[in-house]
């Protein structure tokens, strides 16, 4: 019997996806729940283009990537 994926949370249906990743349909639904680009945050380059990096942007890029698992780990409790 296939699983009711409109009724699941995009948390159990992301579970269900990795437990089912053949599930095409499921995924295709979880995919469509996600965040419009439109939202995506763009953050600036950490390297030159001689590959020297940029000390502010990774401090940037740091404080970002600390508030995103802040934030995951507060919607998980």
């Amino acid at each position: 019997m296939k699983a009711n994926f409109a009724q699941m949370s995009t948390k159990e249906l992301r579970v269900y996806v990795l437990a089912h990743r053949e599930d095409i349909e499921a995924l295709e639904i979880l995919f469509s729940r996600r965040t419009p680009d439109s939202e995506a945050m763009i953050y600036p380059s950490i390297f030159t283009e001689d590959g020297q990096p940029i000390e502010e942007n990774i401090r940037i890029a740091e404080e970002a990537i600390a508030q995103r698992i802040q934030q995951n780990h507060h919607q998980d409790e």
